[in-house]
């Protein structure tokens, strides 16, 4: 039995993008999503295994961290769930709030606790991979909510990264806007995408390709001496500026 990466959003645009990256590299992965005609058919494509379920639901957890584990050893996690929830603060309510963290934040941390005993047994060190957004180092108008709940993720990696050496690594990715399909309301609108893509240095919006290999490192054995840290994959939005 190989060694398997765990992936929550599977079905998602750069869920399935960072399994394409890691099955390249000869690991073996499993699916979380709430797609299961997508996870099927990505999972046969990749010769892998998959869990329909909800992140919203305490039991996906533990039912997706134990079939993972049935193929082969655990060797790592990837949680690429989020939400894109754009409101003035004035108009977000309390459930988006309660929301978007509880999605971005606490499933995380709800995946992590699951697969941990998995993890610590695997070969090496293993690897966990969190996603955040280029906007909370930014900062950007009508984030809050997302911004908030991503914020946490990046205070979680610090302190699992410090709590979890030496077994276990943990780094985030922090993207800019990128064409998924869940931020389909953006970049499905050209005129809105070019204006967004032309904020950035390098004049274009990530794409899941983009991000996928990076993801893919960091969860094995080639980044066995990088942690803790949080890294942009954000065409140069969050440090650079090529105009005035």
């Amino acid at each position: 039995m190989s060694d398997t990466i765990l992936i929550y959003g599977g079905s998602g645009g750069i869920g399935s993008a960072v399994a394409r990256a890691v099955r390249a590299k000869g690991l073996g992965v499993h699916l979380v999503g709430r797609d299961a005609a997508r996870l099927e058919a990505l999972a046969g494509e990749l010769g892998g295994s998959f869990t329909a379920g909800d992140v919203g639901e305490d039991e996906t957890f533990a039912r997706a961290t134990q079939e993972a584990a049935s193929g082969g050893a655990l060797k790592g996690l990837v949680y690429a769930v989020g939400t894109i929830n754009l409101k003035p603060v004035a108009r977000l309510s309390e459930a988006d709030f309660l929301k978007d963290f509880s999605v971005n934040a606490l499933g995380a941390v709800k995946a992590i606790q699951a697969a941990l005993p998995h993890l610590k047994q695997a070969e090496g060190t293993a690897g966990i991979v969190l996603f955040s957004t280029v906007a909370v180092a930014q900062g950007f108008a009508a984030h809050a909510s997302v911004a908030m709940a991503k914020g946490a993720i990046e205070g979680l990696t610090l302190a699992l990264a410090a709590e979890l050496a030496p077994r276990i690594r943990v780094n985030c990715i922090a993207p800019s806007l990128t064409r998924t399909p869940l931020a389909a309301a953006l970049t499905g609108n050209e005129a809105m995408a070019k204006a967004i893509a032309d904020l950035h240095p390098l004049q274009r919006l990530g794409e899941p390709a983009d991000i996928a290999p990076l993801a893919a490192l960091l969860a094995c054995d080639e980044a066995s001496w990088i942690t803790g840290q949080i890294v942009g994959v954000d065409g140069g939005r969050s440090t650079l500026r090529t105009k005035g």
